[in-house]
């Protein structure tokens, strides 16, 4: 129904402004009723730090920063759903207009600044969704004006420890002044030594342990890649979370809003957010799973994150250009390949592709 719907209803909601249509869209999707997910092949499913998803299909945060919807957006067949980025205290974020789209290019730029209603308000939310089937991961962010960051970080995997499938630490949005300093090694190591400890006293106070991602950004070069997996390996981390948007504006750009400031997504990410996966993946051994975002608009996209070292894998930006069938078209494509690679599950296939991806660099 939705790949029937589509059509008629996107002129529409491209005719807005993009917030207002994004609004428009997460007020709908929570006034669904409840509904099965989409069942995908069950050579799909997937394990990854510890939880089980019966596909490896996720939906990145930014699309329901406040837990609006993610029954539904589960519905559409996402293995699991990202709800956030969340801060302590609720936050307007940037001024408007702050959100951005690139028709020619299948992009978006955006400078939204973590607007969201704050923790206590999607606690409520997903505390009342308790129960219910379905991987809902926490993307938790600092307050603008917050004196210790990393305080903020770890008051919010304090806040969601009894809610969140799976945390993801977010230090690599571009539109809080100063957040990507975050990712250098001293700060870095600090930060995720606190949030870590957080977890901790929530599992010793009863809680299941929850798995603490990291989600770093496309821009870092391979000494800022070194210290992020240097960090990460030694603190134990469950995985990482690569990449967020970028500042890079590739010379490939049509669109009249490529000039906005802001972080871009979508296709002209793809392969720069594909690179840095693959770097990452070399210098783990291994030793955690990383879920691959950044440019994700079809199946093929999905393996070629998977081929360069992902073992799930997200998306957002594409939605706006392809619709709610998106995921359900990109699972039935993945299933398509198992059957043309002859493996019975995509586990044979991650980083099959790594070193040819990393000699390729990351474009322009």
């Amino acid at each position: 129904m939705t790949n029937v719907l589509w059509p008629l209803i996107r002129p529409a909601l491209h005719a807005l402004d993009p917030e207002t249509a994004h609004q428009a869209t997460l007020a709908a999707l929570s006034r669904l009723p409840p509904r099965p997910a989409t069942q995908a092949d069950q050579r799909l499913a997937t394990k990854a730090f510890g939880l089980d998803f019966p596909n490896p299909l996720g939906l990145a945060a930014g699309f329901d920063k406040d837990a609006r919807a993610p029954d539904a957006t589960l519905a559409l067949g996402f293995g699991f759903v990202e709800i956030g980025s969340v801060t302590p205290r609720p936050q307007p974020g940037n001024p408007r207009p702050r959100l951005f789209r690139l028709k020619e290019d299948r992009a978006v730029v955006n400078r939204m600044g973590f607007n969201n209603q704050g923790a206590e308000a999607t606690q409520a939310r997903l505390a009342h969704r308790a129960g219910r089937p379905g991987i809902v991961g926490v993307n938790v962010g600092a307050n603008k004006d917050s004196a210790d960051r990393a305080a903020d970080y770890a008051a919010g995997v304090r806040s969601f420890a009894a809610h969140a499938a799976f945390f993801t630490v977010n230090v690599s949005s571009p539109n809080t002044p100063g957040l990507r300093d975050l990712q250098a090694r001293a700060a870095l190591d600090d930060l995720v030594v606190r949030v870590l400890e957080a977890r901790d006293e929530a599992h010793a106070g009863g809680l299941p342990r929850r798995p603490v991602l990291l989600k770093i950004a496309p821009d870092l070069d391979l000494h800022g890649i070194d210290d992020v997996v240097a960090v990460a390996r030694a603190r134990g981390l469950d995985g990482l979370v690569v990449s967020n948007t970028t500042l890079a504006r590739p010379a490939s750009l049509k669109g009249a809003a490529k000039a906005e400031a802001g972080g871009l997504s979508g296709a002209p990410l793809f392969r720069r957010s594909t690179w840095a996966l693959a770097e990452t993946f070399r210098r783990l051994d291994g030793a955690m799973p990383l879920v691959g975002v950044g440019g994700v608009s079809s199946g093929a996209d999905a393996l070629a994150k998977i081929r360069a070292g992902a073992t799930l894998v997200e998306l957002y930006s594409a939605l706006v250009f392809e619709g709610p069938g998106l995921p359900a078209r990109i699972l039935k494509e993945l299933a398509a390949a198992l059957d043309r690679e002859g493996v019975s599950s995509l586990a044979p296939l991650i980083g099959r592709d790594v070193e040819a991806v990393a000699a390729e660099g990351p474009g322009a």
